[in-house]
């Protein structure tokens, strides 16, 4: 009987590594499509003979050169780091507070970042100044670090999830209007895209912005990673990841640093963005089979970043030339999965 069970047990650690793997090679041939889609399609559609002219330096002059490299390239790779940016502080966001709906979009953490980023646009630009891109993330970490705040002082009076989720949206709507307040009676011409940052977009990124963007989340992920093994210790609950040695007071900073780094970098630079953070985790996991954090952060980061890839280029591309907001976008494919995710567990509680 102990031999067979042993079977069976090498038999299912078998069948997950093989469906991890899949499911890995899904991802990463997913991505190629959409890197070529959203380099290729737009107001100017660019063959795959003279994209790959312009990426090996044999066309500098064309067009399609100046468009591809000024333009789109900055933009995919925006979206692609960004949009894993959102995945995992959400993914952060619901391993802290062990609830599936929990984001920094959801619990207002993006709102805080956006009030105080407009803040600074209106008074530093307001002065005629130029705001340089490490500003704009510093801005948006105290605010994200403000909202979080309230978001744990209301956490420690309220007893349920739900009441907390409702706590977030409203901390979230005071910031938005806060911000709106601003931008309304913010006159100067300087600021006139102040309005469409506000609504989330991943246009106007230049290469500058995009070295930030690479060192932020890129070193942030990493330290993500590196949190794997307490993540998947903590998930079984605070007394077994005490068991296990994990400093549970530091765990949880590093946490609320982690995911707040995360969302501030994506909202001073793309403004809010709506459901990636909730949605891509939980894809991520039914997609692999398992909840393990050592899988499941680097997928989520790929994911997110093929979700906000494809939300892009139907934001720019489906009623060209005029371009939607991707909050727009990703809330439609976004929500319907929180609303699954929601008839899920009251089915499951039923």
């Amino acid at each position: 009987m102990q031999r067979q069970s042993d079977i069976d047990d090498a038999f299912g650690r078998e069948v997950r590594r093989k469906r991890t793997f899949a499911s890995f090679v899904f991802l990463a041939v997913l991505l190629v499509a959409l890197v070529l889609a959203n380099l290729c399609i737009g107001s100017l559609q660019v063959p795959l003979d003279s994209l790959w002219a312009v990426l090996t330096g044999a066309d500098t002059e064309s067009m399609y050169y100046q468009v591809i490299w000024d333009i789109r390239l900055p933009r995919l790779i925006a979206a692609g780091l960004l949009g894993g940016a959102l995945a995992l502080a959400g993914f952060l966001l619901q391993t802290f507070f062990n609830n599936p709906i929990a984001g920094p979009y959801i619990l207002g953490i993006s709102s805080g970042a956006k009030f105080v980023v407009a803040l600074m646009m209106i008074v530093v630009i307001g002065s005629a100044q130029t705001m340089p891109s490490w500003l704009l993330v510093v801005s948006a970490f105290v605010g994200s670090m403000i909202a979080m705040l309230f978001v744990l002082l209301v956490s420690r009076r309220i007893s349920t999830m739900s009441m907390l989720i409702v706590a977030g949206v409203m901390i979230g709507y005071i910031c938005s209007a806060a911000t709106d307040f601003l931008i309304t009676f913010a006159s100067d011409s300087n600021i006139v895209n102040l309005k469409n940052w506000s609504l989330g977009s991943f246009s106007g990124i230049n290469w500058s912005d995009i070295g930030i963007i690479t060192v932020v989340v890129l070193i942030s992920a990493a330290l993500v990673f590196v949190l794997s093994k307490p993540i998947g210790a903590f998930q079984l609950g605070e007394q077994y990841a005490r068991s296990m040695g994990v400093n549970i007071r530091a765990f949880k900073v590093a946490l609320i640093l982690l995911s707040s780094l995360l969302a501030a970098c994506v909202t001073a630079f793309a403004g809010p963005i709506s459901f990636v953070g909730i949605a891509v985790p939980h894809l991520v996991k039914r997609l692999l089979g398992t909840s393990k954090p050592i899988v499941v952060i680097p997928a989520a980061f790929v994911g997110g970043g093929i979700f906000c890839l494809f939300c892009d280029l139907i934001a720019r591309s489906v009623f060209a030339p005029t371009e939607v907001t991707i909050s727009a976008v990703t809330a439609i494919f976004g929500a319907p999965i929180v609303i699954g995710i929601l008839m899920r567990r009251q089915k499951v509680r039923g």
